[in-house]
């Protein structure tokens, strides 16, 4: 491709702040109002001269029908069961969205909610159903356009009639059924039309919804005024004794509210007002609560207390906590505590007084989740998965502690054909980090494979193995997919998490490019055949990594990313993220440590990668204003040959939701750049 693009003109304006003394520009201010006239044209002649770029190159149909065929397969949830039902979401291949199953012992399954008709588009999707204890009544939530504001539908489950009428403008929410009668949810202020700068007043509430009442009548549960609150979240035990609220104002730490629900009028009584750990209620019998938490636990631990006198003093220790990170669940009258080893998964049972019963045999190294049942059930299922193992359900027999399968997956991969290997390389400061490299055996490591460098490091989330039938792409062209556990996230508990946040967050940066480092010295890749890659908080890592290391890859995919570390906080749910980013306005030197490294600010004239920038026209987590002013710089700064592209999805948001096609479309114009910008013209077959 020798044709050099041109660029859509992006003006400028003369927009300064000032930190503690320091001017900083922002000349492309104007690209936050995602709703303006001129922002739109901006985006639609960005996404000519992209599309024109990705139609050029000559194997991106071949690319599109070898996706779609991989696709094409049959897909299936693992089942869960409400009432007198079994219900399982299933894609038949190629279907926009997944359709939600259900099958009256063991008669004939029938469709329940099939969110392909919920749109003539496909982009109208399901986001989470909940059902009342005896499942006869459930309530489902819809996103339009990948936004993260819902709408929620209440139907009887007998005839799928609707229940009043549709609750619309809730957030991060879940919805938890108190008997038949109402549930509750939590929501915030939906702001001005056209406003994406909230992200400093919002606050969530807690609300009941009585059935049969309209939602303005709705009540005030918990926050506004009296307990201002960034995220509010509500569950009930099973037996619906007690309501359970978590409460916050970050991503991480939250407080814990309990209210006896079988008093009339009780109090909400505070259980744990400690906002730098994190806790919840797993369980109950009678007045005893098991609660998961890290307080004074790094790795988490399981304690018991009376509801009665639940204060931490009072906490005795059930599962103690271990070198390992813990999560639990219940089933069956069981407790399943799930390990992450070096990032993959341990999971042992355990009986509700703490002695362990069985450690569940799993296929090998990789991920398991779904060790969740009511209490009255003799069996549940799990879903096991690794880069080189196609999601598996399994069927649990609780009592005898073994697994069958119930039902693999019908991807066309045969994982004899790879491998997977784990590998602990040294950061800038020493410290050890694991990586899990795949590939496909026999490939020879001569420094010319196609490497595509994953990473994320933040929010304490752990990247744990997961198969993806896209990656089979770059397998097949005898690439290398490559995953390191960086600091900030929760691999390794509290500890790592906080090596990696506020004036620590160079440590993640440090641990992807030694990530790198790593790949090219072991000849696996090298310079011009790595390509690097993360979204949301990774669209940040891949920012600030090729702005401080330009010379490091090929190619660069920064996704959704939070790329202007001054104003992040002033939009939409962005304030909460704080514990891990802090802010500009904490302290002179927080400001500087973020005007330092921040992607957007950071960008100095100079050879970049090839680089798509991707965002998504709905995204109300991460602005897709992130994006934008980060590609119209980067486009100023490019000074190499390489190009530098956005290519903006219309009627998406920050990634759940997106329709099959729209999946597709996106990975098909990912492997194609980044094929074609390492100098590969013809694919494997």
């Amino acid at each position: 491709m020798t044709n050099k693009i041109i660029y859509p003109t992006t003006k400028k304006v003369d927009t300064i702040d000032t930190y503690f003394g320091t001017h900083v520009p922002d000349p492309f201010r104007w690209l936050e109002d995602d709703r303006a006239d001129d922002t739109k044209a901006w985006v639609g002649a960005q996404n000519k001269v992209t599309q024109g770029y990705l139609a050029q190159i000559p194997f991106r149909d071949d690319l599109q029908k070898r996706l779609k065929q991989l696709w094409n397969y049959e897909k299936f949830s693992a089942p869960f069961k409400e009432g007198k039902y079994t219900y399982f979401y299933k894609n038949d291949g190629l279907q926009s969205q997944s359709v939600l199953w259900r099958q009256e012992g063991e008669g004939t399954p029938e469709i329940f909610l099939d969110p392909n008709k919920f749109s003539t588009d496909g982009t109208t999707s399901l986001q989470g159903i909940s059902f009342t204890k005896d499942g006869s009544m459930a309530a489902y939530q819809l996103s339009e356009g990948g936004s993260d504001w819902r709408k929620v539908i209440v139907i009887k489950t007998e005839d799928k009639s609707i229940v009043g009428d549709t609750l619309t403008d809730i957030k991060f929410s879940d919805i938890a059924w108190k008997g038949n009668a109402g549930f509750y949810y939590s929501s915030y202020d939906k702001p001005k039309a056209g406003s994406q700068l909230s992200g400093m007043t919002q606050f969530h509430k807690l609300y009941y919804h009585e059935l049969g009442t309209k939602q303005s009548s709705d009540q005030l549960i918990f926050g506004g005024e009296k307990t201002p609150r960034r995220y509010i979240g509500a569950y009930l035990t099973e037996d619906e004794h007690f309501l359970v609220i978590s409460a916050a104002n970050t991503t991480t730490g939250n407080e814990l509210y309990l209210q006896d629900l079988t008093i009339p009028g009780s109090i909400i009584n505070t259980l744990v007002d400690n906002f730098d750990n994190e806790h919840s209620v797993l369980n109950n019998d009678g007045n005893k609560l098991f609660i998961v938490t890290n307080l004074y636990a790094p790795n988490f631990k399981l304690v018991t207390v009376d509801a009665a006198n639940a204060k931490p003093i009072n906490w005795k220790d059930l599962i103690p906590t271990t070198q390992n990170v813990l999560t639990a669940n219940t089933g069956g009258g069981k407790i399943f505590a799930e390990y992450l080893k070096d990032a993959t998964s341990v999971v042992e049972q355990y009986s509700m007084d703490g002695k362990l019963e069985h450690t569940i045999s799993l296929p090998g190294l990789g991920s398991a989740g779904g060790f969740s049942a009511k209490k009255e059930e003799k069996e549940l299922y799990y879903t096991f998965t690794s880069y080189v193992y196609p999601p598996t359900i399994f069927k649990y027999d609780i009592t005898a502690g073994t697994s069958t399968i119930f039902k693999k997956s019908g991807v066309d991969f045969n994982p004899d054909l790879y491998e997977s290997k784990q590998v602990f390389y040294p950061s800038k400061d020493g410290t050890k980090i694991p990586m899990i490299i795949t590939y496909k055996k026999g490939v020879i490591l001569n420094g010319k494979n196609p490497t595509l460098l994953y990473g994320y490091g933040g929010f304490n989330i752990s990247l744990t193995p997961a198969f993806s039938v896209s990656n089979i792409i770059l397998l097949d062209q005898g690439g290398i997919y490559a995953v390191p556990n960086l600091r900030g996230g929760g691999e390794y508990g509290g500890k790592w998490h906080k090596a990696g946040i506020k004036m620590k967050k160079q440590n993640v940066f440090n641990d992807f490019i030694a990530a790198a480092e790593y790949l090219i010295k072991h000849k696996y890749t090298s310079k011009d055949y790595l390509a690097i890659s993360g979204g949301s908080n990774g669209g940040l890592l891949i920012g600030a990594v090729m702005t401080q290391r330009p010379d490091l890859c090929k190619v660069a995919f920064p996704a959704v990313g939070v790329m202007d570390m001054l104003r992040y906080n002033k939009f939409t749910a962005g304030a909460g993220w704080s514990y891990d980013y802090g802010t500009a306005e904490d302290s002179k030197e927080m400001f500087q440590y973020l005007y330092n490294y921040s992607p957007y600010h950071a960008l100095k004239p100079a050879n970049y990668p090839a680089t798509m920038v991707t965002t998504a026209d709905h995204d109300d987590r991460v602005i897709p204003a992130h994006s934008f002013k980060f590609a119209a710089r980067l486009q100023e700064m490019q000074k190499g040959e390489l190009p530098t592209l956005i290519r903006i999805e219309t009627n998406a948001g920050h990634g759940a939701g997106q329709s099959t096609s729209q999946v597709i479309n996106g990975q098909v114009d990912k492997w194609a750049f980044m094929f074609w910008n390492m100098g590969i013209t013809k694919l494997n077959h």
